[in-house]
Parts: C-alpha cells; sequence; structure tokens
C-alpha cells in the first residue's frame, strides 16, 4: 500500500532519520467506550481496518462512520531501524481528538489531551533490543460534554447550519524518530529587523550538563550567518547577526534554510534542519504595520474542511493549492476559522507569501466551566509554541463570538489571562482576544459583520471613518464591549453571500442575506461591500466569508471540492484595489 500523507509533517523541525508511519492500521470501534482504559485492546479484538491518517468519518479512511465514536482503538507493527539503537525512540502524533492513550508492546508510554496539537511519546524501554513495536492507540472523544473545545464539529448526529462533520481518533501523521538523551525537543526564531539580528532558543530535553550549540543560516545554498555557543541549561540562547537580511513579505517570500546542531560531551549530537523569514508586525496609531509599512490585509475565511478527508488534506499539493487560488483572487492570506492547520498548511504559507490569523478552535467549551477553561488554556499554549515561528502567522485569535455579560467576572478574566499568557509565549504578534463580538482586551478591534445590502453596510461605518471614535463604531453587543481605544480595525467577517444556482430552492443550503438572482448581481454586491471597507481611511483590515463551500454551507468562492464559482480575475480586480489606509 502506498504511504498516504508521505511527507514529513514538521518542515520546521525535521531530522535526517524518521519513520512515515501513515498507511494501513487495524481499527475497532468500542461500542461500550467513553472512559479510559487501563489496558490495550488485545490484537484479535480488531475487526476492521483504517487508513492513517484520515479520520474515521471520512471515506479517504475507508471507514466512513459519521455516528458518535466516543471510544476507537489503532493498532499496527512497526519495524524501528537497527541502526536507531543506543539512542532514544520518539513516536510522534500530529494531532488526536481528543483524548489519546498509547501502549508499545504492551507498555502504556504516554497519553494527551488535546485534538489539535501534536504530543510525542519516549517508546525506547517499551522497544527494547527486539526492533519490533506494537503500537495500540485509544481515543476518547465526546463533544457534547462542553468540557472540550471542538470547533465547528457537530454535537448533532448530522451537520447543520454552520456545524460540519465531526473528526475522531487520528487525523494527521504518525511518524517516529531517533534522537541522542539529550536533544532538542523545541525551539523558538524572532528576528529585530532594525539591528539586523535574529535569535534562536532552544528548548532542551534530558540532562544538559554541558552541551555546545552550533547555527548555520543560509539561503539559495549559501551561509550567510553561523554563531555556536556553549550550554550548561535546559534552555540556550543564540544570536545571528543578519547583516545582508531580506525581509519576508508576500510580495518576496524570503525564507532562510537553519541547520543547527546540539554537540554533546559523550560524543553523541542531535541535529535539526529548520527555516525562518524575517519580518515585522506590530500595531502603530491604529494601523497595521508589516515590516514598519501600513498593511492592509484582504484576508479570506478559511476552515480546513475537505469533502473527502474532513479535517484532513488529501494532499500536500491539496494544502499548497488552496493557498494559491486565494491567491489568484488577490486575497492576501486567511483566517484560519476555528481550527488549527496542521504544520505543512503554515510552511506553504511561509514559502508563498501567504498572511494568516491563527485562530483555536474553542467553540464547544462551556467557558463557565473551570474544567474547560483549563483545557483551553493547556492546549492554547501548546498551539502558541508549536506555531509561533512562522513568519506567515501575524495574529493570534484565542476565542471566537464569546458573549458573557460584565457583571460575571470570571468569563472575562479568563479571557485577559489568556491573552497575557499568548503575549508572555509571544510577544512579537498582535492578539485579538474574541473575534467579532465581545472584547475585553485587544490589540486590534475587530467586528462581525453580515450585512448584504451594500448602502446599509455602508452606513454602519461611514460616521466612525469621519471620527474614529468609540461612539460611532457599529458592532454587536456594544454594551458588553470594552471601548474602542483606536486600535487598528478589522470587520473580520462579512459577505458570506449565498450563490449555488444549480441547487434545487427545497435543498438544505444556506449563505447569508438575499440570494442573488444572477452571477452579475453577487459580483457586484462582493464589489460593493468590499469597497466599503477599503475606502474607510479608519479600517485596516477585512475577512471575506468564505473560500469554499462546506457541507451545506453555500456561501464560498469555491464549491467544496474546489471548483470556483467565478472568474479568479474578477475578484482579484476588486481586492486589489488600493485602501485608504495605504494612501496616509
Amino acid at each position: 500500500m502506498e504511504v498516504p500523507r508521505p511527507e514529513h509533517p514538521r518542515p520546521d523541525l525535521q531530522r535526517q532519520e524518521w519513520l512515515n508511519l501513515n498507511g494501513g492500521w487495524d481499527f475497532e470501534v468500542d461500542e461500550e467506550g467513553g472512559h479510559a482504559p487501563s489496558a490495550p485492546k488485545p490484537r484479535n479484538a480488531f475487526s476492521r481496518r483504517i487508513v492513517v491518517p484520515f479520520p474515521p468519518e471520512s471515506k479517504l479512511s475507508g471507514v466512513n462512520v459519521l455516528d458518535f465514536m466516543t471510544s476507537i482503538w489503532y493498532r499496527r507493527k512497526a519495524r524501528i531501524p537497527p541502526s536507531w539503537n543506543g539512542r532514544k525512540v520518539l513516536l510522534h502524533f500530529g494531532a488526536v481528538d481528543y483524548e489519546g492513550r498509547v501502549w508499545v508492546n504492551g507498555k502504556d508510554v504516554g497519553s494527551h489531551r488535546g485534538g489539535y496539537t501534536p504530543f510525542a511519546c519516549d517508546v525506547t524501554e517499551a522497544v527494547g533490543d527486539t526492533e519490533e513495536a506494537e503500537i495500540v492507540i485509544n481515543a476518547l472523544d465526546n463533544n457534547r460534554t462542553g468540557l472540550q473545545p471542538c470547533g465547528k464539529q457537530s454535537a448533532r448526529y448530522e451537520s447543520y447550519g454552520c456545524h460540519y462533520t465531526r473528526v475522531t481518533g487520528i487525523w494527521q501523521t504518525v511518524w517516529a524518530e531517533a534522537v541522542p538523551n539529550t536533544f532538542i525537543e523545541r525551539h523558538a526564531i524572532w528576528s529585530d529587523i532594525e539591528s539586523n539580528r535574529t535569535y534562536l532558543k532552544l528548548f532542551l530535553s534530558g540532562k544538559p550538563s554541558q552541551c555546545r550549540v552550533r547555527a548555520i543560516a543560509s539561503r539559495g545554498g549559501s551561509e550567510v550567518a553561523r554563531s555556536e555557543k556553549e550550554g550548561r541549561t535546559p534552555s540556550v540562547l543564540i544570536s545571528l547577526d543578519m547583516t545582508d537580511q531580506r525581509l519576508w513579505s508576500p510580495e518576496e517570500p524570503n525564507l532562510y534554510d537553519l541547520h543547527v546542531e546540539l554537540q554533546l560531551p559523550n560524543g553523541q549530537s542531535d541535529e535539526i534542519v529548520t527555516y525562518f523569514g524575517v519580518r515585522s508586525i506590530r500595531v502603530f496609531q491604529g494601523r497595521l504595520l508589516l515590516n514598519e509599512g501600513p498593511k492592509f490585509l484582504r484576508l479570506v475565511l478559511d476552515q480546513g474542511y475537505y469533502p473527502d478527508g474532513v479535517y484532513t488534506a488529501p494532499s500536500d499539493y491539496a494544502l499548497r493549492r488552496d493557498i494559491e487560488v486565494s491567491k489568484e483572487m488577490g486575497f492576501d492570506g486567511a483566517r484560519l476559522h476555528q481550527k488549527v492547520f496542521e504544520p505543512r498548511f503554515l510552511y506553504w504559507s511561509d514559502a508563498l507569501g501567504y498572511l494568516v490569523a491563527g485562530e483555536f478552535a474553542d467553540w464547544g467549551a462551556n467557558l463557565n466551566s473551570p474544567e474547560a477553561r483549563a483545557a483551553i488554556a493547556r492546549e492554547w499554549a501548546e498551539v502558541v509554541r508549536r506555531d509561533l515561528n512562522h513568519p506567515s502567522l501575524v495574529i493570534w485569535t484565542p476565542f471566537n463570538e464569546r458573549v458573557f455579560e460584565k457583571a460575571d467576572p470570571d468569563v472575562p478574566d479568563f479571557l485577559r489571562h489568556i491573552v497575557q499568557i499568548t503575549r508572555t509565549l509571544d510577544p512579537c504578534r498582535p492578539i485579538i482576544d474574541s473575534s467579532g463580538y465581545v472584547h475585553v482586551e485587544t490589540d486590534i478591534y475587530d467586528v462581525h459583520d453580515y450585512e448584504q445590502d451594500p448602502q446599509i453596510f455602508r452606513s454602519h461605518y461611514k460616521k466612525f471613518g469621519q471620527t474614529g471614535s468609540d461612539e460611532d463604531l457599529w458592532r454587536h453587543h456594544s454594551d458588553k464591549s470594552s471601548r474602542y481605544a483606536g486600535q487598528p480595525v478589522m470587520v473580520s467577517e462579512y459577505g458570506g453571500t449565498w450563490w449555488r444556482p444549480e441547487a434545487p430552492e427545497d435543498e438544505r443550503s444556506w449563505g447569508y442575506g438575499k440570494r442573488p438572482s444572477s452571477e452579475e448581481e453577487f459580483v457586484e454586491r462582493y464589489r460593493s461591500l468590499t469597497q466599503t471597507l477599503l475606502k474607510n481611511p479608519k479600517i485596516s483590515a477585512y475577512c471575506y466569508t468564505q473560500l469554499y463551500d462546506i457541507e451545506q454551507e453555500v456561501n464560498g468562492l469555491l464549491t467544496h471540492d474546489r471548483r470556483p464559482k467565478f472568474r479568479p480575475s474578477v475578484i482579484w480586480g476588486t481586492n486589489r484595489e488600493l485602501a485608504a489606509v495605504e494612501r496616509r
């Protein structure tokens, strides 16, 4: 069987020796499951097969079960390369929704909660000298409890409204790799474009009593910077002098390769290959500045759903193509909505010059529950640590459309806490606390506005464009939200216009507002709504809903299977008009 999704799942953290474990696995739905098992399911209890990394709800998995599955099991054998003897063996999971527990050769090697973030298990002792690993995984998932974030996954049997097919269990690549006893667990990269310096911080696992780190940056195969440093602590900070730095931007997505070697006293070493882009993004006097120049963000909503793979793209090409077709329509990037996208999507965003707003899949979690709040805080921190090195990622958004009363301090205090955590982990990007509705502490003041009448839509922002005052900014729940204080303003959801003329009138399909009677009427509505935002001197960004249809939601510019509904040049012409904030 050909291995699906064979490419390395983490282009930003690669080692030379790794083993892709995608493909055919034994599979079983545990009809009586729902509680954490104490032992692995025996091998004779598996009756089905599944294709990993596709979730069992998807056609590509070969299972295609759409019912609730609160407990599922996976099993396969893997041969560990003999050359890995004497080193630590790590078993990696890109994402398992929601709670995964792993056994190798009958031994419990680890567990993880959180359906969107990666985890690794040290399986060295479990494998021993056998060179063979029998891997068994249990996944528990119940998005009807209100205790776990699950984004747009439907809590009903069927999809409805803006809630779609559920995802259970493994939905990103599974792989193994060999490392020394002390190794690079993760890293952080950031740049200061004024001083021409890039900083690399390594976080080490093991007992780094003494080590030496060498970092070499190159571009086009030629070395441009090198630095070495001794280390004696679990983290090592290195500075690279980027004298001839070339900035990363959507127009010129310049990337540098980075080779990092960790040398240990016992003669072992750990080597990783990564990359970085040099750029700045910040808020200044009501505008967004990219590389210190004013930038109007022209984004489109992308929810990361695929007709045959649900959460999982059928191929690496499919990830890249979504970005390319968006750029062909004149968008600068996307708001990655209610889902944490896989690292390879962010890699292609970096490589192709595509600006993205990273968002958490917070829907489904009841913020009044301390247990749900703890789950969000834990997993969101993992999201930020995983993705903070991508130059394409320019905004963090941990929450979407949250509404709460000012008189109840628990929820707004929790949102402030998450903003503070985000700022501590990554002080280099602006943050939207909760998109669209009620704000408590935000660097960008965004609103959602699905008004379809261009004249009424224009009236929402006309006076604000003249005064820039809090009293004149149209928004939802102004009585609950914090006051506007001069931040850049973003209309981060608008449009969403229904367009599927071939659909019967009684079909269960929906979009926002009155349905256009013709393609010409749709295009004119798109032009009018978008020009309203581009021409307003107090608006700095927009995000159109949405790039493609998803199941019953047919308000995309593409169909769900990615067929364009309009000539890309028609949309491009409107999107690329000069914005008022770019004229200042």
